[in-house]
């Protein structure tokens, strides 16, 4: 089930222009914060005295006296009106119904944003025009009617281009970003983001600088970008401080704590949300108080200190109340409500959501009376009261249809899916769930081709396939479950290297294709291999008296070269240690396969020992990942060592070391056979039209060279983010390696300060096979920082102690360091990468696979990548990789060269630690 928290949102997404006497007004739609500032006053008499009341009312809203300020426009609108001064009757009306917004009275906000734009447009007021357009844009957003906003907006945008008004095209290209982002379209969102942000640098206007800044950090942080998100945060609070904008600052302060809640690291979070709420306090702006308020609350909900959270969303609530701040109220509510979930209490919880729907009905506010729905749905699912829960779910599925918000209609579906599950109706359930993957698919098509917003948004959807697998399984239909299964992993890899490939060979085939199980045996074949595909399904259950949903088995797919499919599943809950409802110490797949990867003792390349081997509890946790994973299919695997198998891994499948997984009687599976990782069966498909496209070897006088690389001069990197950038080791190991392998592929390795990142990237495009052993550096978080270390380029050295560092996050523009960044956008025509130094292979685990050198290297066109599950031993990695090339100039298979040198290796090396960390991901020919 998917609930709806509140308030764990950006602080600052854009502004949106409303007028209040002769001041323009920048309201943040999430926030509610404000901000004024002067236009111009032209005093006239007769008017002093409507005039003064307009003054009055800026001053009381500006403190978030609403109702006061409500009070003192309404009489100067009715003296405007007396003395027939349609400007001024404009401006009032403009105000109320920025009043109204805030009090979350959208209807009557509406009511006079529309009187204000019919006194423009027959005074031919196009300033006024634009802005009316503006707040009905806004006030549409609040409402939940995206579309809607986003029409208004544009209206908006062409009158301030028309009388060349860039403040005001600034702020309408704010506000159709924020709509935009409402939609889930961050490309979209992010490039009129971006165009506001040049307008406000053009203007020299660094407040709305800060605050475009700070929306920029919003959309990378809805991307999962956290380091990319952190750092526009931390220029926009730069900017704040350094123009003494406290407002701006606390919430420069709240979005970052927002980022940093959202990569769990919750005491960070907390410590910004703090120093938010001092702000907010100091300059006695209870709107940002109740928000920090409630972030705060979400920061404890994420450590599961429920008591606290609780504290803190009550807090919010009763200032809410106290400025009758009735989205704030709601907003309370709800995330009270998802508190008391959390902790079981269903009662309480439903009693929250039914007063968080009420305010909304109250406000027609039906985004969140869709969501106040869908929390009522869960709570009375997890009851086990499916009927209420589906009639809830139905309810909040019309209403987002009806607001065209594809995000809550997937959810929707996907819940009632499940709920369809649970109470036995499989028809149905199959049918929802179909329709919430359509949804999803929608949403990630409108992102055009930009891989990285593709991958992110997969994220929350990949529940809703794993669903459907349960779903046709039950139904008998493992083939239908397969097709899904492939169909929910590696999608916008899929897309991307078809895009790639489509464009190399002037192809247009379509981008999106679903995997058909015709299509899947035909790869099968293709490979000459047997395809094992896992995927991990979780279920509902009591644990600790609590509704938990925990993974409880794995879909297992076996198909071999003669396309024949073979389904099996492997029991997971033996992990939970439970003794009826109570578990005394769960375990989950990815905690054994954790433990399974600290039991070899791995250190790293040249870093010295980080943990010592234990044998017994080695050979226990292999056998127990190679009793769950290899036994329910151990017959349907090829008995002829040299037949390959290519394991399709899933989340944090992806770290096992499948060559040391070890049979009840020791003997390790790259024994029995030989061994490939792919991140769907799909990408096997296209790793080989990969390799059938490379162009025709050429001569090393032509232009067809090999590149070996070993033990450049390091760069210096800092160990943490804010650290002292330090040089790092040196790894002789490596050196004796390239020079071992160079004369096996016939060129020169690059060796020290030869070996430089600049040298390296001018040889890359032109070399046939790819070998770099050096230090490799993982990023878990973003992926695509993660790097391999050349020598710094000639009068140019690591980043200096004091400089801040670069959007990319820690590692990135480091002088000497490739990251997966920059590869990406090689164009690469080698048939083999090997990357002999640590942690190659890993990355952010996404649904999408491994975001990091692999995928970055795979996708800018090379078909086989050879990369490290861990942080390699620097001489058993050097007689290893000797061993490989050995083998490859005898046997030109690739994955039976990796056998064979790990075989050969295992005899001197015999812990998995110094032999087992490779894995070769593609094509074995």
């Amino acid at each position: 089930m998917q609930p709806q928290r509140i308030g764990l949102i950006a602080l600052l997404s854009l502004f949106s222009t409303l007028t209040i006497d002769n001041f323009q007004f920048i309201q943040n739609p999430k926030s509610n914060n404000q901000n004024f500032r002067v236009l111009a006053q032209t005093p006239n008499p007769q008017k002093a005295e409507a005039d003064r009341l307009l003054q009055q009312g800026r001053e009381q809203y500006q403190t978030s006296q609403f109702e006061a300020a409500k009070q003192s426009w309404q009489q100067a609108l009715t003296i405007y009106r007396d003395i027939k001064d349609p400007l001024g009757e404009g401006r009032a009306l403009g105000n109320l119904g920025a009043a109204y917004l805030s009090l979350g009275d959208y209807a009557k906000a509406i009511d006079y944003q529309r009187q204000r734009l019919a006194i423009a447009k027959g005074i031919k007021d196009p300033v006024g025009e634009g802005q009316s357009l503006g707040n009905l844009g806004v006030a549409s957003y609040f409402l939940g009617d995206y579309t809607q906003a986003i029409d208004y907006h544009q209206q908006s945008l062409a009158i301030a281009k028309s009388i060349k008004d860039r403040l005001g095209e600034g702020k309408s290209l704010g506000n159709l970003g924020v709509a935009y982002y409402a939609l889930g379209d961050y490309a979209q969102a992010i490039d009129y983001y971006q165009q506001s942000l040049a307008i406000t640098r053009e203007l020299k206007d660094p407040q709305s600088e800060g605050a475009s800044l700070g929306n920029l950090g919003n959309a990378y942080d809805a991307l999962g970008d956290y380091a990319k998100a952190i750092e526009y945060h931390q220029q926009h609070l730069a900017i704040a401080k350094s123009i003494k904008d406290r407002l701006g600052e606390g919430n420069a302060l709240g979005n970052l704590g927002t980022a940093y809640d959202a990569l769990g690291d919750y005491a960070k979070a907390i410590e910004y949300h703090q120093q938010h709420l001092a702000i907010a306090k100091s300059i006695k702006d209870p709107v940002g108080e109740g928000k920090s308020l409630g972030n705060l609350g979400n920061a404890y909900d994420g450590l599961a200190d429920y008591a606290k959270a609780i504290d803190y969303h009550q807090q919010r609530l009763a200032i809410a109340k106290s400025i009758k701040d009735r989205l704030g109220e709601r907003a309370a509510l709800n995330n009270l409500g998802l508190a008391h979930y959390a902790l079981g209490d269903y009662a309480k919880a439903i009693d929250y959501q039914q007063q968080s729907l009420a305010i909304a009905k109250e406000l027609n506010y039906r985004l969140g009376e869709g969501q106040s729905l869908g929390n009522l749905g869960n709570a009375y699912h997890s009851l086990g009261d499916y009927a209420k829960a589906i009639d809830y779910h139905q309810q909040y599925l019309a209403i987002a249809k009806g607001i065209e918000n594809k995000e809550g209609e997937g959810i929707a579906l996907n819940n009632l899916g499940l709920a369809f599950l649970k109470s036995g109706n499989l028809t149905q359930s199959e049918k929802f769930l179909r329709a919430g993957i359509e949804t999803f698919e929608f949403q990630r098509a409108r992102l055009g081709n930009n891989d990285a917003y593709k991958v992110s948004i997969f994220e929350e959807q990949a529940r809703t396939y794993r669903t459907l697998q349960t779903v046709l399984i039950a139904q008998n239909k493992p083939d239908a479950a397969l097709e899904i299964a492939e169909r929910g992993r590696a999608r916008a890899f899929v897309e991307l290297l078809r895009r790639r490939i489509n464009t190399k060979s002037n192809s247009d085939k379509p981008l999106i294709e679903q995997p058909t199980i015709k299509q899947l045996q035909q790869i099968a074949k293709q490979q000459n291999a047997t395809l094992v595909e896992y995927s991990r399904i979780t279920d509902e259950f009591k644990i600790n008296g609590k509704q938990k949903t925990q993974e409880s088995e794995l879909y297992i797919w076996v198909i071999k070269p003669t396309g024949e499919v073979t389904f099996r599943r492997s029991d997971l809950k033996p992990l939970w240690q439970c003794k009826g409802d109570k578990c005394v110490a769960p375990t989950t797949l990815a905690k054994l396969v954790t433990s399974s990867r600290e039991s070899i003792g791995v250190r790293g390349r040249g870093l010295g020992a980080v943990a010592s081997s234990n044998e017994a509890s080695k050979g226990e946790r292999l056998q127990q990942l190679h009793q769950l994973l290899i036994e329910p299919i151990a017959d349907l695997l090829p008995t002829d060592p040299n037949a390959r198998v290519v394991f399709i891994p899933q989340e944090s499948l992806f770290l096992v070391p499948f060559a040391a997984l070890q049979d009840k009687d020791g003997k390790y599976l790259i024994e029995k056979h030989t061994i490939l990782t792919a991140p769907s069966i799909q990408v096997l498909e296209l790793t080989r039209k990969q390799r059938e496209n490379l162009p025709l070897q050429t001569s090393p006088d032509q232009g067809g060279v090999n590149l070996v690389v070993g033990n450049p001069i390091m760069p210096s990197v800092p160990p943490a983010p804010g650290e002292k950038p330090q040089q790092l080791d040196p790894l002789p190991g490596a050196e004796k390696e390239a020079l071992a392998i160079a004369p096996m592929l016939n060129t020169k390795p690059l060796i020290g300060n030869e070996a430089t990142k600049s040298a390296i990237t001018q040889l890359m495009p032109k070399a046939r096979i790819i070998h770099l052993a050096t230090h490799g550096l993982l990023d878990d978080v973003r992926g695509l920082g993660s790097a391999l270390a050349l020598a710094p380029s000639e009068g140019r050295f690591a980043l200096a102690p004091d400089s801040s560092p670069p959007p990319q996050g820690r590692l990135g523009g480091i002088n000497g360091l490739l990251t997966a960044e920059e590869i990406f956008d090689l164009e690469l025509n080698a048939e083999l990468v090997v990357l002999s130094a640590c942690d190659t292979g890993r990355g952010k685990i996404t649904g999408d696979g491994v975001i990091g050198l692999s995928r970055s290297l795979i996708s800018s066109g090379v078909p086989s990548v050879l990369v490290s599950l861990w942080a390699v031993p620097d001489a058993p990695t050097a007689s290893l990789m000797t061993n490989f090339y050995q083998n490859l100039q005898k046997n030109p298979d690739k994955a039976q060269a990796l056998r064979q040198a790990m075989l050969t290796t295992m005899k001197n090396n015999p812990n998995p630690k110094n032999w087992a960390a490779f894995t070769l991901i593609g094509e074995a020919d």
